[in-house]
């Protein structure tokens, strides 16, 4: 079974091209279940849906969430449909198989008053300061997951035409971005990124102190430190901000279909866990809609 997923890790990198966060996923949950059948003395390619049933029964038994065991089962099922195509196995042990129901948690979303207290937080006193107040203006005004924002290229910001290509895996969306934060995406631009970078070749769009691409720990370091300078009880990470991004647009009446498109989303479903926070009346398009626009 090892030399068999190693195969499958290799085509979801080369010919799927998946993000290295999305493959890293893959691996844990097709590793554990390797863990498993190998412990329970089974064939990976003699599993029944009995089996299989079992399997996702221990997940639930150690604790896994529904969502957790939801996203293995989907993973297990790429594996065998991957297995089937080159018939290496007769059938998909996970065929029939439901995930398990997903309770649609309630998203954490900042108040317009609290976003305006976030946002005047970093003051352009210096380099991170112009820096700090550009990359939150920009997380909140375009909605992007952080992995999505630190990814990002120089080359991928129109400041002219005023948006952002955000590009994952093999799809690319374009987002407008709002005046406030194309304001302060230019002063960092035009003032502070030259002089934070120390190669002349660094592409990435937001840079540490260091000259380096900024990490995903230090944009959630940068977060909580703002959010303390604001005095905000809340608890706030990058997608609370993404969320009130969504919430914030269509409360003010924004269409959910472009709200969808903005946030990435292949499923409308996912987009509509945000109704419960619509206003009805106004029906305005992004400019219009987003509070800092």
């Amino acid at each position: 079974m090892e030399k068999q997923l190693n195969l499958f890790f290799e085509f979801l990198e080369n010919d799927k091209k998946l993000s290295d966060n999305t493959l890293q996923s893959y691996k844990r949950d097709l590793k554990q279940y390797e863990r498993y059948i190998k412990e329970n003395k089974k064939n990976y390619s003699k599993i029944s849906s009995e089996d299989m049933h079992g399997y996702l029964s221990y997940l639930q038994e150690i604790g896994k969430k529904p969502s957790t065991i939801s996203r293995c089962l989907a993973s297990i099922r790429s594996f065998y449909q991957y297995e089937l195509k080159n018939k290496k196995v007769k059938k998909d042990p996970t065929d029939g198989i439901q995930s398990p129901k997903i309770d649609k948690r309630v998203p954490s979303v900042l108040s317009s008053k609290e976003i305006e207290l976030l946002l005047e937080q970093p003051k352009n006193v210096d380099l991170k300061g112009i820096r700090d107040k550009a990359m939150l203006e920009f997380a909140y005004a375009t909605g992007m997951r952080v992995t999505e924002i630190i990814s990002l290229n120089l080359e991928d910001v129109n400041l002219d035409e005023g948006y952002v290509v955000c590009k994952t895996e093999n799809k690319q969306r374009t987002i407008p971005l709002g005046t406030m934060s194309l304001k302060a995406l230019k002063e960092y631009v035009d003032t502070a990124r030259d002089v934070l970078i120390k190669e002349d070749t660094e592409k990435a769009l937001f840079v540490n102190i260091n000259g380096s691409r900024l990490t995903r720990q230090g944009f959630w370091k940068i977060i909580k430190y703002y959010k303390e300078q604001a005095h905000i009880t809340k608890d706030i990470t990058p997608h609370v901000l993404r969320h009130s991004f969504a919430t914030h647009l269509l409360q003010n009446g924004a269409d959910l279909k472009a709200i969808q498109t903005m946030l990435g989303h292949s499923d409308i479903s996912s987009t509509q866990i945000y109704m419960q926070f619509q206003d009805e009346g106004l029906k305005n398009v992004y400019r219009k809609a987003h509070p800092r626009a």
